[in-house]
């Protein structure tokens, strides 16, 4: 029978979470910045609604991102990085802007207040998703992002229309990707030094995201071998996770949040160790929508994983399951079809690895809840973890 076994983050974070309370509740009480009660903030809304201040951080967000790309669109005076410039800035757009949100209503909620610099702070975060999602795609060789060409896309097929041959056209494709998630990846570091906030707010910033851009590179280089190579650990698979996506979508943001708003370390700490914990949950299930899930609703196809040979905690629970020998052959086929992912599906439901990562994805959620409960802004937290956990629900 296949053994069941929590991640050592999740264990560690649940056996640990009483004495963290005790400390950081004596470090951080009669605090306004450092976690003291205040009226709650509106956190992400299962139905799209937010209240006038969410509104007024989301406007200045999105003004930040514009200022970058109108700034930046006169840099060089050529064809080529206006092209470049134009299939960034379509990139950039459309986004749900988690990371944005993320770091802005908990930043309100620690008491800050400087909506201008917050906004800098959280355009600077949205542009370094914009680079390692367009890094991604070509790492991948996906050319479609949100139902329409990626940037790699975009160039691909501009080459083919000058009559060059599918593998230079995707040539072509995969420089302009790389050169526009550089352009990105190089304005979000300079967006964040340049937000407004005191010197050494800025450098304790930088620090962080300089961190979280080694942690995620790695992340995402242990997800290629783990494809190419496949992978029976679940620890590593689920580590991987953390480092590729959680890291940079959800601790980055908060720890950000915490340190803008003038919070002490112990905050800092709790609020990145929920981020982390929230961050594979949300991974978890992102991996559930990209086998089971519904694509006219997540905007995902249930064929790409299965093709790209992905090492899931899926199927990494299925490999130590009867259900493998029939499901392996389909794994990084790029000949799969609906039809085949139908009964990979099923496989993957009758041996138990669907209801496994659901489990997990729960036990992850609730992880981060314990960790915070003791903040005074546990509340908004708790909304962000409803958002998930009510995801991982809603693909069942």
């Amino acid at each position: 029978m296949r053994q069941h076994y929590p991640s050592p983050l999740a264990w560690n974070v649940v056996s640990q979470s009483s004495n963290l309370r005790s400390q950081l509740t004596s470090d951080t009480a009669g605090r306004d910045r450092h976690g003291m009660r205040r009226r709650p903030t509106r956190g992400p809304s299962r139905n799209g609604r937010h209240d006038e201040r969410g509104r007024m951080s989301a406007g200045a967000v999105e003004d930040a991102i514009a200022r970058f790309f109108v700034d930046g669109a006169g840099r060089v005076g050529s064809a080529d990085h206006d092209a470049l410039w134009s299939a960034l800035r379509e990139a950039a757009e459309g986004g749900k802007r988690i990371r944005p949100m993320l770091l802005t209503t908990v930043y309100e909620a620690l008491g800050g207040t400087d909506e201008r610099v917050a906004g800098e702070v959280a355009a600077a975060l949205e542009l370094l998703h914009t680079a390692f999602v367009v890094h991604d795609d070509v790492i991948d060789g996906d050319t479609v992002r949100r139902g329409r060409p990626n940037v790699s896309g975009t160039f691909a097929g501009q080459a083919r229309s000058f009559g060059l041959a599918a593998e230079r056209a995707a040539r072509y494709g995969d420089a302009a990707g790389i050169l526009a998630g550089d352009l990105a990846l190089a304005g979000a570091v300079r967006t964040l030094a340049l937000c407004g906030a005191g010197h050494e707010t800025v450098r304790r910033m930088l620090d962080l995201v300089d961190r979280a851009l080694h942690v995620t590179a790695a992340g995402e280089l242990t997800d290629v071998r783990l494809g190419m190579l496949g992978g029976r650990d679940l620890t590593e698979t689920l580590t991987m996770e953390e480092h590729k996506t959680a890291v940079y979508s959800f601790e980055l943001p908060l720890q950000l949040a915490a340190v803008l708003a003038g919070s002490d370390d112990a905050c800092t700490e709790a609020l990145g160790r929920f981020g982390l914990l929230l961050g594979v949950a949300f991974q978890l299930r992102d991996d559930l929508d990209g086998m089971f899930g519904d694509r006219a609703r997540t905007g995902k196809s249930a064929l790409s994983d299965l093709r790209e040979g992905k090492c899931t905690p899926l199927m990494t629970y299925a490999r130590d399951t009867d259900a493998w020998p029939e499901i392996a052959p389909h794994l990084g086929a790029e000949t799969v079809d609906e039809g085949t992912a139908a009964r990979v599906r099923d496989l993957l439901l009758a041996c138990g690895a669907r209801r496994f990562v659901e489990d997990l994805a729960r036990g992850y959620a609730q992880a981060a809840s314990e960790v915070v409960a003791h903040l005074t802004v546990a509340p908004l937290l708790q909304e962000w973890v409803t958002a998930v956990t009510d995801e991982v629900r809603s693909a069942a």
